[in-house]
């Protein structure tokens, strides 16, 4: 009788059976259906600690031999960033107990197609970390059509498959940055809710705020599950092509020469991007307190052509290796001449659209080979080798 007693309550937790969905009884002992759930609950966090990968090395020289191998140039910049990115990953994993180190977010300034995406994608892809990449030109002040600054936090939480502490150590990048200049320096009368007033709400969240997000991700709205995430850990990283900010730099270098008594320079010195300052920026049309936000600013020139020879060939996940498996899965081998590489990268540079234009070139010169790789493939070709001629006049060998 006692024995049956035992069997009607679960042996781990002692509850009895008609309070539990099932009790599995053995050879003098039960398990109830609850218990059985929280083994297995047990074990998989077990195997989540032993699958999880070893953490990133937070040491700049580490960060920058991981960028090498995926961005051409930029040394200097490189070498701004890894540290930039080794001390605020440092400040966010080892606190202090009492001292409060400040975020130092980045601004990548630098003409398109140079690779400043490219940086913060390859970043976060070697700190594991959430990112993704907003378009400031699609912002615009709270309560106005388009889209808030706080959507920003809202795609990072998707991003982290709505871990709250994993965005909470994502990286953001906030493209065309410069598309958000007041149009000229005075403060405007009338409304600029694209334009300064995207930067004066930016202020908070870039520095950091708590901010409530929508759980199923879109806009809010009374109804939904709120979360809350703080930005002050989230790196910002604003990158922008900033045109027309040469002159403003070659004005300052150069000194005003207005008036019957003004000095005027025979050889006048050509601003670089390199020479940026802050009251640069703010004459450009940045408000003050958001350059102040970004402690670190990282300028990166135009790719030359020996360098964008680099990125088709040396990079990885590089255009001519894409374009050679897609080739080879019709049993055709694509090669390309060092005749033919110069001169897609020599359209590039004429084209001004930087490393981004190569795809296009690429993409121009393997057209009717890749429409007519069916064809190739009946008359048993079995390699396509693109010179300078058919760059310069692309059309099928058949």
């Amino acid at each position: 009788m006692e024995e049956e007693n035992k069997l009607s309550h679960c042996s781990f937790c002692g509850t009895n059976k008609e309070f539990v969905k099932k009790l599995i009884v053995g050879d003098g002992i039960a398990i109830c259906s609850d218990c059985v759930e929280l083994c297995n609950e047990l074990i998989a966090d077990d195997s989540k600690i032993e699958s999880s990968e070893p953490s990133p090395n937070y040491d700049p020289e580490s960060i920058k031999n991981y960028l090498d191998s995926h961005v051409i140039g930029q040394e200097q910049a490189k070498i701004v960033l890894s540290v930039a990115i080794s001390n605020h990953y440092k400040r966010i994993t080892h606190p202090p107990k009492d001292l409060e180190i400040q975020k130092g977010n980045v601004l990548i300034v630098g003409p398109t197609g140079s690779g400043k995406t490219l940086l913060a994608k390859t970043v976060a892809k070697y700190l594991k970390v959430p990112f993704i990449v907003a378009d400031a030109t699609s912002l615009t002040e709270a309560g106005y059509v388009g889209d808030d600054v706080e959507s920003m936090i809202n795609m990072l939480l998707n991003a982290a498959g709505g871990d709250v502490k994993q965005a909470e150590r994502g990286i953001i990048f906030i493209d065309e940055i410069d598309k958000i200049a007041r149009k000229g320096e005075s403060t405007s009368i009338t409304r600029d809710v694209s334009g300064e007033g995207v930067q004066q709400a930016l202020l908070k969240l870039v520095e950091g705020t708590v901010c409530r997000v929508s759980g199923q991700g879109g806009r809010k709205h009374p109804g939904s599950d709120m979360l809350e995430i703080n930005t002050k850990n989230i790196l910002f990283i604003a990158g922008g092509a900033f045109v027309g900010l040469k002159d403003v730099i070659t004005n300052r270098v150069n000194g005003t020469s207005i008036g019957f008594s003004a000095n005027i320079k025979d050889n006048k010195i050509e601003g670089e991007l390199s020479d940026v300052t802050p009251d640069d920026l703010t004459k450009y049309g940045m408000i003050p307190e958001f350059i102040g936000r970004f402690t670190t600013t990282v300028s990166i020139a135009e790719l030359t052509k020996d360098q964008l020879v680099q990125v088709l060939t040396d990079v990885k996940n590089n255009y001519i290796s894409q374009y050679k498996y897609l080739l080879g899965l019709d049993d055709v081998e694509l090669t390309f001449g060092n005749d033919a590489l110069e001169q897609i990268a020599e359209n590039t540079v004429s084209l001004k659209t930087g490393a981004r234009g190569l795809h296009t070139e690429i993409e121009r010169v393997l057209m009717p080979h890749m429409y007519n790789v069916g064809k190739y493939k009946e008359n048993k070709i079995k390699t396509l080798n693109i010179n300078r001629d058919k760059v310069l006049n692309p059309k099928s060998i058949l």
